[in-house]
């Protein structure tokens, strides 16, 4: 796998002027960007793409929604090099409405570990407020072995992502890089 899969810390930053559609640079601990991610508009069902770099001569990752409008959404994630789908991340629905829940699923479609935010009272606090910032842990058993946070910034949006020791062993990292980003973009909405 591509040594850009190999950091242990991610920020995700939503670029603030785009014409039409999303657009992310995801950046590494030391601030070099390493994937540049493109959201589609004026799509019935989500398109994301992670590429190399702005220039979109490499596409790495495809994230595209299994439906057009579902309320427990799944997305899967394929790796575009290979034309092989690693894993999908599916919404957790009505457990959403007051505190966002989502599962990553592996190849197979079997939850992996649940991706949660921290705290049912911030959460609804952030859904009348909206300034304090998300975060979500992916824990398997009680231990966390990622967490994304939003930084606060009023004017760009940006998301960290930690991945702690022993992760890699349970989880594919570009599964991770694509929760960080499908989080930015779907979560994001809502603030």
């Amino acid at each position: 796998m591509d040594a850009v899969y190999e950091h242990n810390e991610y920020l995700i930053r939503r670029k603030v002027f785009t014409i039409a559609g999303a657009q992310f640079q995801i950046f590494d601990a030391e601030g070099r960007q390493l994937f540049y991610s493109k959201q589609k508009a004026f799509k019935l069902k989500e398109d994301i793409r992670i590429y190399s770099d702005e220039t979109l001569g490499k596409e790495l990752l495809l994230i595209k929604s299994r439906h057009v409008v579902d309320f427990s959404a799944a997305y899967d994630v394929v790796d575009s090099q290979e034309g092989k789908k690693i894993g999908a991340l599916r919404r957790k629905g009505f457990r959403s409405i007051f505190k966002d829940s989502w599962e990553l699923l592996d190849v197979s479609d079997r939850p992996v570990v649940a991706v949660q935010e921290d705290s049912m009272a911030l959460a609804l606090v952030r859904r009348f407020i909206g300034l304090i910032p998300q975060s979500f842990h992916a824990a398997l058993d009680g231990r966390t072995l990622v967490t994304y946070k939003q930084r606060f910034n009023p004017f760009v949006q940006k998301l960290g992502i930690t991945i702690e020791p022993g992760a890699r062993e349970v989880l594919d990292p570009r599964l991770i890089i694509a929760g960080g980003i499908l989080l930015v973009a779907i979560e994001g909405r809502q603030g």
